[in-house]
Order: structure tokens, then C-alpha cells, then sequence
């Protein structure tokens, strides 16, 4: 980021297969004395013995044989904590702190980041709303009778269908992340630091990287689709069930590919916003920081999708039951093969719990993505030390070595 320095991609960080910056002692506080060189004054000899326990003296059982004489209640000091000037520890961090780190963010800020997303998943749910009611065609109707060609036919109409009404709605959703993964990527950069922002200062420093975000998603979504098209196209070119067969290898060979390169290039649009790098950089920088750590991102964003799905589920239940007792529609008319035909009642119900679930999963997943981002940049790159001299903690001067 611009005042926060420590954000730009180092130029001789330990992942660039340069050397690391090795630590040497400092030299004595009073100046006296050459480095490296014994005191002439040395402590007598002695003989060490454990330390004794409390009310040890004069007439004191002597201590049991052992280390230390038994359970001590002063051990040995453990690691110094680590430095927190923000929402998370300056450290590698967990799973759980790093899920616990992008809540806490969205809770510092949530006049900031959730008021924006609420605005963006308001005005993105009003669209998708009035396409669905004026613009996209009615569901097409499967007849669960019809056998052979006129079952193949049917299934591809409906499929046809399922596309052309999803593919509008995926965009504008995939628009509304954007600018809500842009404001709230700068809104974690702060609160790591422990810094206030503002949503114009937020804005202000994310909108001249919408648009190479925007590019960002596009190019990742063409080269998606082109991997699938390579997998399914020979076979179904065929025409035959031999064809089907292709296709279908084809197909769980593509979702493997393009399940790897989605969890490579995760951490892509963080390192375009906070670095600010290039489209093609910024993925080069993704499948850099992801190399050698590629099954814990993985992890890490499945559970995230996980409980992102699960909370989406849990409030469309009680939202589309009150839309279709509002709406009068019959739920087997849902579940069934015809199309159901809904009303403005339960596109405003089911449309308001979309908003709240909208509002609530952007800028969490967001948060998630820029910490892990940071995450990988602190085993990698020793980034603690830079956000920690950012944070302006004592101790962190320009002449501290990295790790």
C-alpha cells in the first residue's frame, strides 16, 4: 500500500531463492570492550545447582533428587509472544486466526465493510430481481414420462434454459464480490496494522484496481472454461457412447485441472490489490506464494466455502418457506417438473434473505483471502517484521534482520 510499506513484493525475499539476511549480536551498550572478546573480569568458579524451591534455607529439607528438585512453580519463560498491533498475531497463523481474524476485522469496521457490501448486495439483488421477472424466460417445463429422444431433447432444453437464466445472474454476483472483495481487502490491510480507515479512504485507494480486478476474474473464468471445453469437446463431437464415455473422462479430468489452478491462483487478487502487480503478475505471484503449501490452501478454502454454503442454506429455509406461504405457491410445484409460477411476494421474500446472506459472506470470504494471502507472505517472506515496522511497534527499526 502506498503509506504502508512492507505491501510491495520484495526484491530479495527468501521465496526468490536469494539469501537470507543473517542475524549478528549488536554490539555492547557502553561501547566498551571489542566485539566478539571476553570481559577481563570473570565471575569466580562455581559449581551449578538447581534452582531451590521456595523457603529453601537453614534447616530446609534438602531438595529431592532430580532436575530442578522437583515441580518448580517458576519453569522456564517461554517464547515471547508475538507482536499484535492489529486483528491478528505478527506470526504464522492457524486456521482458526484466520477465520477469527477476518470476523474481527468485519466486527471493527462493520459500519465500513458491511455497509458497503449491504449497499452493493441491495442494488445487485434489485437487478437480479427484475431480470428474473421481465427478462429471463420462464423455466422449462420436463415431462418425467417421456423416454429416448424426446427425453434427451427435453433435458437439453432445460439445460439450455438453466444457462441463459444463470448466466446474467452469475455476472452481476460476480461484479457485486468484486467491489466488495476490493474495499474489504484494503479494510483487513489496515486492521492488521491496527490503522481506522474510512469507507472513502477505502474506496479511494481500491478503485484504480477494480477494473484489473475485473480483468483478473474474467481472464480466470476464460481460461476455466476453455480447459472444460478441451476436456467435454472430443467426446461430444463423437456423438456416440463412446463419445459419452470420452466426455465423461473428459470432464473429471478438466474439474481436477481446473480445481488445481482455482486453489493456485486464490491468493491472486490480493497480491493484485495490495502489491499492486499486473493481471498476469499478480497469478504468477498466487501460484508462487501457493507453491509448497498447495493442500492447506485448499483445506483452508474448502472449510471457508463450507460454512459460507452452510450459512447460506440455513437462511434460505426459514426465507423460502415465508415466500411461498406469502406467495401462495404450492411446494410441490418447487420440487416437481413443471415450472412453477412465482410472484412478486416471493421474489421481495426470497430476495431480502439473498441480501442479508449476500451482505454477511462477501466480505468474509474476502477477509479470508487477503489474510491467507498475508499468511503465506509471513512463512515465505518474513512479512511480519515489515507490517511490524508499518505498525511503527518499538523494536522493528530498518536495521532489523529478517527471520
Amino acid at each position: 500500500m502506498n503509506d504502508s510499506p512492507g505491501w510491495a513484493s520484495p526484491g530479495s525475499a527468501p521465496s526468490d531463492g536469494k539469501e537470507k539476511a543473517i542475524p549478528r549480536p549488536s554490539d555492547p551498550q557502553d561501547g566498551s570492550g571489542p566485539t566478539g572478546q571476553w570481559s577481563p573480569e570473570q565471575p569466580p568458579p562455581g559449581q551449578w545447582s538447581p534452582p531451590s524451591n521456595p523457603g529453601s534455607g537453614p534447616g530446609t529439607r534438602p531438595p529431592t533428587p532430580g532436575w530442578g528438585g522437583g515441580p518448580q512453580r517458576q519453569g522456564w519463560a517461554g517464547p515471547p509472544a508475538a507482536a499484535k498491533p492489529g486483528v491478528i498475531p505478527l506470526r504464522p497463523l492457524s486456521l482458526g486466526e484466520i477465520l477469527d481474524g477476518s470476523v474481527s476485522a468485519l466486527r471493527a469496521h462493520w459500519r465500513t465493510a458491511l455497509g458497503f457490501s449491504l449497499t452493493v448486495s441491495v442494488i445487485t439483488q434489485i437487478a437480479v430481481i427484475l431480470m428474473q421477472r421481465y427478462l429471463l424466460p420462464e423455466p422449462t417445463s420436463i415431462d418425467p414420462n417421456a423416454t429416448g429422444a424426446e427425453a434427451l431433447r427435453q433435458t437439453a432444453d432445460s439445460a439450455r434454459s438453466t444457462l441463459i437464466s444463470l448466466a446474467p445472474v452469475s455476472l452481476l454476483s460476480m461484479i457485486a464480490t468484486l467491489f466488495t472483495a476490493s474495499v474489504v481487502t484494503v479494510i483487513i490491510s489496515r486492521s492488521v496494522l491496527g490503522r481506522p480507515t474510512t469507507l472513502a479512504d477505502s474506496w479511494a485507494e481500491a478503485r484504480p484496481r477494480v477494473l484489473p480486478l475485473l480483468g483478473l476474474t474474467v481472464l480466470v473464468a476464460v481460461i476455466m472454461a476453455a480447459i472444460m471445453a478441451v476436456g467435454i469437446g472430443p467426446g461430444l463431437l463423437l456423438g456416440s457412447e463412446a463419445g459419452a464415455a470420452l466426455a465423461f473422462l473428459g470432464f473429471a479430468a478438466a474439474c481436477v485441472v481446473m480445481l488445481w489452478l482455482n486453489v493456485s491462483f486464490a491468493l491472486a487478487a490480493p497480491a493484485l490489490m495490495l502489491e499492486r502487480q499486473s493481471i498476469v503478475a499478480a497469478l504468477r505471484r498466487s501460484a508462487k506464494l501457493v507453491r509448497g503449501a498447495w493442500w492447506r490452501t485448499f483445506g483452508i478454502l474448502a472449510l471457508t466455502y463450507l460454512l459460507t454454503f452452510l450459512l447460506t442454506f440455513l437462511f434460505s429455509i426459514p426465507f423460502t418457506a415465508i415466500a411461498v406461504i406469502a406467495d401462495g405457491t404450492e411446494v410441490s410445484d418447487l420440487f416437481g417438473g413443471t415450472a412453477p409460477s412465482v410472484g412478486w411476494p416471493f421474489l421481495i421474500v426470497t430476495g431480502i434473505g439473498e441480501v442479508i446472506v449476500s451482505t454477511l459472506i462477501y466480505p468474509f470470504v474476502a477477509g479470508v483471502m487477503a489474510l491467507l494471502y498475508m499468511d503465506q507472505r509471513i512463512r515465505r517472506e518474513a512479512l511480519d517484521l515489515d507490517l511490524a515496522r508499518a505498525a511503527g511497534l518499538p523494536g522493528y527499526g530498518d536495521n532489523t534482520p529478517r527471520s
